[in-house]
């Protein structure tokens, strides 16, 4: 059980959800303007994004969904939990992540929301995990996607990688060394979401120990982070 301390220490900071402005562009400036479009109700684009895990296609469909919802109805689903009825109503934008993993059903409703799009004025956003051709899903919903605007997300450079971790870190109140995110960054994951969570961790372990949030303290992090994974 948690101590009441810690408790507290682990909710001063709660994270920020995810938005089109706290999304890291990179060379990804062109889609986040598409996005921003699938904001306005005068939006009848069908897009289509896709990345490897990590690379952000959950947040920017999150994050366009909430954008949405303030100006149009908005329908937000994971692959696997969608069903066989849809259902989206006219003039709304439909958000499928994880497309790769619908079901026979789920496939024939997204098929049958693309027909509709015209007719209802949707809008539909879609997200998984490879190009439209190489998507094992029925033929003809594959080829309905693979006529969508496709942008595969761009990955970031260490320069910008770092630009985040510094800026996540100020925004935290975090004050450490230079040689901390250089560090993270030659000995951590590469995706950013995962240097972000072990930047998160040195944070709340510096506020826990009362220690300062230190390559020392880094390392001890990832030591123990490899040792319960090699567990």
């Amino acid at each position: 059980m948690e101590t009441p301390q810690r408790q507290l220490l682990l909710d001063l900071k709660p994270e920020q959800p995810p938005t089109l402005n706290n999304f890291v562009t990179g060379a990804n400036g062109e889609l986040l303007r598409r996005l921003r479009n699938l904001c306005e109700t005068h939006s009848f684009d069908a897009l289509y994004i896709w990345g490897p895990p990590g690379s952000g296609k959950s947040h920017l469909l999150a994050a366009a969904a909430a954008c949405a919802s303030e100006q149009r109805p908005v329908k937000h689903l994971q692959g696997a939990q969608a069903g066989d009825e849809l259902s989206p109503a006219p003039g709304s934008l439909l958000v499928i992540d994880d497309v790769q993993q619908l079901g026979p059903e789920a496939q024939i409703a997204l098929f049958r929301a693309f027909n509709a799009a015209r007719f209802l004025g949707l809008a539909l956003l879609l997200a998984g995990n490879e190009p439209p051709l190489r998507l094992t899903l029925r033929e003809d919903l594959r080829t309905r996607i693979g006529q969508t605007l496709i942008y595969e997300i761009q990955s970031l450079s260490d320069e910008e990688k770092a630009a985040a971790l510094w800026r996540h870190a100020i925004e935290r109140g975090m004050l450490m060394d230079a040689g901390v995110v250089h560090y993270l960054l030659r000995h951590g994951r590469r995706d950013l979401p995962s240097l972000m969570a072990m930047l998160n961790n040195l944070d709340r372990a510096s506020l826990e120990q009362k220690r300062p949030p230190t390559l020392p303290l880094l390392r001890e992090l990832m030591q123990t982070s490899l040792d319960l994974e090699k567990s």
